[in-house]
């Protein structure tokens, strides 16, 4: 995410209406900004010129001339604050080589740390971490790669001696759904906030009173109102063909911070269960060692 993007989405839930239907289109069709004239992006982005206008002054700008001209210094920029070259972010058919393949993805993994990282509010992040330690149960939801950040997740409340719970299989974490209250909290992964699934379970879950926690893309969606506490990640996806690599990075990223928060204004309670855990699994591990080391030869 460039800065003008990153200036566009936080400015967001302020300006009006008008200027909202400027700005989700500059987000999402920033190359059009040089194509086409004043008129023309109005009649595309279903407002007017005036409020184009109004837009490129509350991101700072005097008019679309300046707001254009800082754009394409963005976008000329060969390397980022932290000296790092910017790379396009390609989908699976384009690229020519392993080696950019591999390039590519790291850079595209490092840009979300670092989009999500921007974004990050210490505050919202310390209510969510205190409504799960005072939660009588967490229910964890997520579909496809987003359910592997929340199984990953349930894996480490689980082993802190959380009542936690996790299923894949979206026809069971239902049956969690119809009996949460108001003691428990739920967690809801969804990059686009427009998972059907994820939708349906915030529902659900307000419904019978549970504190609801997303985490989720930072653009307008559909979770969000439907969320007590908001999460914000963002990544450079290419969404097309190659499926979820850095937004679940972007993910990852919250629930690790999540976690250690957690652990770390919970740790007199939870530090007897670690230790437990990491006592028996390096006994398991021991065990195994034994197991696998060949009898000594009898003299």
């Amino acid at each position: 995410m460039n800065r003008l993007e990153l200036r566009a989405r936080s400015i967001y839930p302020e300006i009006s209406h008008s200027e909202q239907l400027a700005a989700e289109y500059f987000v999402k069709n920033q190359e059009h900004i040089f194509q086409h004239p004043l008129s023309v992006l109005a009649k595309l982005s279903g407002t007017s010129q005036g409020a184009w206008v109004r837009f490129c002054k509350s991101m700072g700008y005097s008019g679309m001339k300046e707001l254009k001209k800082a754009f394409f210094d963005e976008i000329n920029r060969v390397t980022d604050e932290d000296g790092i070259t910017q790379r396009p972010f390609l989908d699976v058919q384009d690229f020519s080589s392993i080696e950019e393949i591999a390039e590519v993805v790291g850079s595209s993994c490092m840009e979300a740390i670092r989009m999500t990282r921007r974004l990050f509010d210490a505050q919202t992040m310390e209510r969510a971490a205190d409504a799960i330690i005072h939660a009588s149960s967490v229910r964890l939801y997520g579909v496809g790669a987003s359910g592997t950040v929340a199984a990953d997740l349930y894996q480490k409340l689980l082993r802190m001696g959380y009542h936690v719970n996790y299923s894949p299989d979206f026809h069971v974490a239902f049956t969690y759904l119809i009996t949460a209250s108001r003691q428990d909290v739920a967690v809801l992964v969804s990059n686009s906030g427009e998972t059907p699934e994820i939708l349906t379970a915030a529902d659900l879950l307000r419904k019978g009173g549970a504190t609801v926690i997303g985490i989720t893309k930072h653009m307008p969606n559909s979770l969000i109102a439907k969320c007590d506490y908001v999460l914000y990640m963002d990544s450079p996806e290419v969404v097309d063909r190659s499926g979820a690599v850095s937004s679940r990075v972007a993910q990852m990223l919250l629930t690790d911070i999540l976690f250690i928060t957690i652990a770390n204004r919970d740790y007199a309670r939870i530090s007897v269960n670690l230790s437990r855990g990491n006592s028996v699994m390096k006994a398991a591990a021991e065990k195994r060692r034994r197991s696998r080391t060949p009898p000594a030869p009898v003299e």
